[in-house]
């Protein structure tokens, strides 16, 4: 492009460019110009309204050429935010408001994922169809807009989707499977900004005052065999999740286990049902082990966290009282003179098993202490950052010394009693680093 030309685009300078003219009739017309920005992408990039106007009454082939880059003018006019510009390039052919560019975006791409909402407008009142273009992501400009955070966009779209009966674009789905429901609820773990997010997913199921009623399908499975309320409880006990848990099961949500195979719940339910056909071929029923084990994808985080708690309570259960309980129980009396084998020496309330078997008393309370800290350790860490913390960890504090009184009372008068002392005193602190210490001896293994 003549320098003096490239100038004039970027100031907008409408004199310099007649004076060009005039010099060089034919400086608009040089091959060269296709092959990168033309003096329209220029100035569309750079906001000059006049120098376009003119630009398009000169050249107006120039709205539809796109540059190395893969951007026509008025995607440039459209990511920067120019209305006026948009406006004027559209007016030469609309169906230039549904132009693709790099993979395959269109001007109301760049509009929503800016929150360009005059733009988004002007486009839609030129091109109504354009809400159904996809980009080489299957990206609706109303999933862009939720992706991008742009909450302004997502409401003009939702009046305009409301107004005109379009409500099979709410259905529309990504790659990925993803209606704008799975994005919405999926990007409020993503942004701090939760209340915008349950007021999007608010907006979209029909509680408020911006989207139709019933149009929605809540139940969408995506190809990650999930719906919206399954990736909701992926990361659960986060703000904002009471709330937008409410609102999807008040529209009927469901979690994809619960959904019964029927053409309605979802418009790739096909897709879905043909994968877990699949995976019930790779999981034959005799193989208990591969069917029942716990897969990624398949089945919730918070279902096996769920899981995991309901053990470690049952392990917790288990050792507490087999410590507090040992087998063959406690004296009843004490005796401190013995009679042989038959009858030990012992006090009340001592173990039994330990005044005729101080070692099998000891390997009793050591494993069984192991277990019994093993398990609360389980339940510190299933239940890390839920409420009422400080309450809940001088609880089981207070049961683990239950139960160090308890064993250690009822251990033998001999070296037995020092060393349940003293592992039942080190165990739950250590226990933590030596769990580290065996993954990674095994790891090197």
């Amino acid at each position: 492009m003549d320098i003096r030309l490239l100038e004039a685009s970027q100031t907008g300078n409408t004199m310099i460019l007649h004076q060009l003219l005039v010099e060089k009739p034919l400086i608009l017309h040089t091959p060269a110009l296709s092959s990168s920005d033309n003096p329209l992408h220029v100035a569309s990039m750079a906001g000059h309204r006049d120098f376009v106007k003119e630009i398009l009454r000169l050249k107006p082939e120039f709205a539809k050429q796109v540059n190395e880059d893969g951007f026509s003018p008025i995607h440039m006019a459209s990511a920067n935010g120019y209305l006026e510009i948009v406006r004027e390039i559209w007016r030469v052919d609309r169906t230039l408001c549904r132009i693709e560019g790099r993979n395959k975006w269109t001007p109301l791409h760049f509009a929503a994922s800016r929150g360009s909402s005059d733009i988004i407008k002007e486009i839609l009142m030129a091109c109504p169809d354009s809400l159904e273009d996809v980009t080489v992501q299957k990206e609706s400009a109303l999933q862009l807009a939720i992706r991008y955070s742009q909450f302004e966009a997502i409401d003009v779209m939702l009046r305009w989707i409301r107004e005109k009966k379009r409500e099979d674009i709410l259905n529309m789905r990504d790659e990925f499977g993803n209606s704008v429901l799975h994005q919405a609820t999926w990007r409020k773990h993503r942004q701090a900004s939760i209340k915008s997010f349950s007021q999007v997913v608010e907006w979209l199921i029909g509680f408020g005052n911006t989207a139709t009623v019933g149009t929605l399908t809540v139940n969408a499975v995506n190809k990650s065999g999930l719906t919206a309320l399954d990736l909701l409880l992926i990361f659960p006990s986060e703000a904002g999740d009471r709330e937008i848990d409410e609102l999807l099961r008040n529209a009927g949500a469901k979690r994809a286990n619960d959904i019964l195979p029927s053409p309605s719940s979802t418009l790739d339910y096909d897709t879905y049902q043909q994968n877990a056909e699949d995976r019930c071929e790779s999981e034959p029923e005799d193989d208990l082990l591969e069917y029942f084990k716990f897969k990624k994808g398949r089945d919730s985080p918070s279902d096996a966290r769920n899981a995991l708690l309901v053990m470690a309570v049952l392990m917790a259960t288990a050792t507490f009282q087999a410590g507090i309980n040992p087998p063959s129980g406690v004296w009843q009396d004490t005796n401190q003179t013995g009679s042989g084998t038959t009858t030990p020496k012992h006090l009340a309330g001592a173990s039994i098993l330990g005044s005729f078997s101080s070692v099998s008393y000891l390997l009793f309370v050591v494993f069984n202490s192991l277990g019994l800290s093993a398990s609360l350790y389980m339940l510190a860490i299933l239940t890390n950052n839920l409420p009422m913390q400080l309450e809940f960890r001088f609880c089981v504090v207070a049961l683990y010394f239950t139960y160090y009184t308890g064993v250690t009372s009822m251990a033998p008068e001999d070296f037995t009693k020092t060393v349940i002392i003293v592992l039942s005193a080190v165990l739950p602190p250590t226990f933590h680093p030596l769990i580290k210490l065996i993954k990674l001896i095994i790891k090197k293994i």
